[in-house]
């Protein structure tokens, strides 16, 4: 039995897959062609539109990391940084000795160190606040690796390592130290950090002036 025209057309409608109005089809292909993505149907449309935001989530997220990398080596490594005029990054043998004897009879702390020693990094801290707490001392910091001979000429083996230096006298201390046993330095500086001279400042420019012209 046929059915009403109708009723043909009510069922043939139920049966109708939904595509795209026929003006939207250029736009769709001229996007499909600008993000190299292909698509027919709207399922297909849906799971490239997807796609397309995880892909720019992706983008962004890298971006990020990115920015995030990059302000982070911008800013100096721990061993870069100073605690104050009195604190100098020693880079020869040459401007070792000059600064001894610049210093005068001002007591001077040699900190021979290492940038991949982890207790050399953790008692950094430490040590830059004893040095802007004393700042008629003066510091030189020594790396290892970049100064092997002058640390061999010294007898350094193990990181950290402090040496301790006055006037005539020479050298007066040296020891090993960690951040566990930093009362050790401390305890130096007091039985050696005597009868200062007042003009601190002028001998730490001295020393920096010494390490500009080399």
């Amino acid at each position: 039995m046929s059915l009403p025209t109708s009723f043909r057309s009510l069922s043939s409608s139920t049966r109708t897959v939904i595509t795209p109005p026929i003006g939207i089809t250029p736009f769709l292909n001229s996007y499909n062609r600008f993000y190299g993505l292909s698509f027919s149907t709207s399922s297909s449309l849906t799971s490239s539109y997807s796609n397309l935001v995880l892909s720019i989530r992706s983008k962004q997220s890298l971006s990020q990391k990115v920015q995030a990398l990059s302000a982070e080596t911008e800013q100096p490594k721990w061993w870069e940084k100073k605690a104050g005029p009195n604190m100098i990054d020693i880079t020869s043998t040459e401007q070792f000795l000059n600064a001894l004897k610049d210093a005068g009879d001002r007591l001077v702390i040699v900190d021979f160190y290492g940038t991949w020693c982890a207790s050399c990094r953790a008692m950094f801290p430490k040590l830059c606040k004893t040095a802007e707490e004393h700042p008629e001392i003066l510091f030189l910091k020594v790396n290892f690796d970049e100064n092997k001979s002058l640390c061999k000429s010294l007898n350094v083996k193990v990181l950290p390592y402090f040496h301790l230096y006055r006037g005539s006298d020479g050298q007066v201390d040296s020891f090993s130290c960690s951040l566990a046993k930093f009362k050790k330095l401390r305890d130096a500086i007091e039985r050696h950090n005597v009868g200062i001279s007042s003009d601190h400042a002028s001998v730490s420019e001295q020393v920096e002036d010494s390490t500009s012209s080399l």
